[in-house]
């Protein structure tokens, strides 16, 4: 009975170590991750801004194809937003990330998956979320600037070409938040006698002929607001800013890079990394309601020499000393 009671014991003891290594090589469930992405899918500034998150993503611990899914849609355009929307939503992923513009449908099309977003100016305003520090629904993410920031593009615009009297604000009609930083430029255009004047960003040919006409007066500059068909033009906004020779100041570095003159603005390759911080956390199961939207810390001033010799500007000292990044 002693031998036997022997053999039987040591039998279960050899088959738990199987059973454990069993168990811990049991696979995690795959998560998944919604992308809407209010851009071209060939650009360029819009794929280093997705590497950026998924760097990020991998540096907390999701990998993709082996403990997260990403189900990507790229949409430049409203009706294509809205589709993708609902597509994305019919995946039923564990949330969706999503930029600018994009927001407002996917809002409209869940009120439960968990959204977060970057590069969005105004979330209250806009009705995204009840507050900045308790969005209270669905939706939190990263803002990436406030409305005051438009009256320091008009102050800079003055500075860096003091001759300037006219400003012609490129922004997208369509954005509810165009009309408070409108707002905040047409309020200090008398304190820095510039008068200014919406222009609006719909179509490329619609622009250039908008531009034609605003640049048969002298002493014209532009002002460049955030957009995604900002974003879509911007190598034709700086290519008609360089032909009629207007001083344009832009709300972001890749304006800048890419020929413009001078840009102010949050990082937002940063908006993005820091994106993957909250995708990340409702991943591992808090809720959008409890994390705060969060602003940018830091403006980035930047100015490309090259672009204001071309334009005979000679950029202040003062301002040259300010900048974050001089390109030359």
């Amino acid at each position: 009975m002693r031998r036997r009671a022997f053999i039987a014991a040591l039998g279960s003891v050899a088959v738990w170590p199987v059973v454990a290594r069993a168990q811990q090589g049991k696979p995690k469930p795959m998560r998944r991750v919604a992308a809407l992405m209010p851009y071209n899918a060939n650009d360029p500034e819009a794929q280093n801004r997705n590497a950026a998150f998924l760097q990020a993503l991998q540096q907390l611990g999701w990998t993709v194809g082996q403990n997260v899914q990403i189900d990507y849609r790229w949409a430049a355009g409203e009706d294509d937003m809205r589709k993708y929307a609902a597509e994305l939503v019919a995946l039923a992923p564990d949330v969706i990330f999503t930029s600018g513009a994009a927001v407002e449908p996917l809002r409209r099309a869940t009120r439960t998956v968990p959204i977060v977003f970057a590069i969005v100016p105004d979330p209250v305003g806009a009705g995204f979320v009840d507050s900045l520090a308790r969005p209270g629904g669905n939706v939190t993410g990263f803002t990436n600037f406030d409305y005051a920031i438009g009256a320091k593009w008009l102050a800079l615009l003055k500075e860096i070409a003091p001759d300037t009297t006219r400003a012609g604000v490129l922004r997208d009609p369509a954005l509810r938040a165009g009309m408070g930083m409108w707002g905040a430029i047409q309020s200090v255009s008398p304190s820095v006698t510039i008068e200014v004047s919406p222009m609006s960003l719909i179509d490329a040919g619609e622009l250039e002929s908008a531009l034609t006409a605003f640049a048969r007066n002298p002493n014209g500059g532009l002002i460049v607001t955030g957009s995604a068909l900002a974003v879509a033009h911007r190598h034709l906004i700086i290519a008609l800013a360089a032909r009629y020779r207007l001083p344009a100041v832009f709300y972001e570095r890749n304006f800048i890079s890419a020929g413009g003159l001078i840009s102010y603005g949050s990082n937002f390759v940063e908006q993005f990394r820091l994106a993957a911080t909250y995708v990340d956390r409702i991943l591992h199961g808090e809720k959008p309601a409890d994390l705060p939207v969060q602003a940018p810390t830091k403006y980035e001033l930047v100015i490309n020499l090259k672009t204001a010799k071309a334009l005979g500007i000679t950029a202040p000292p003062s301002l040259l000393a300010r900048a974050d990044e001089v390109i030359e």
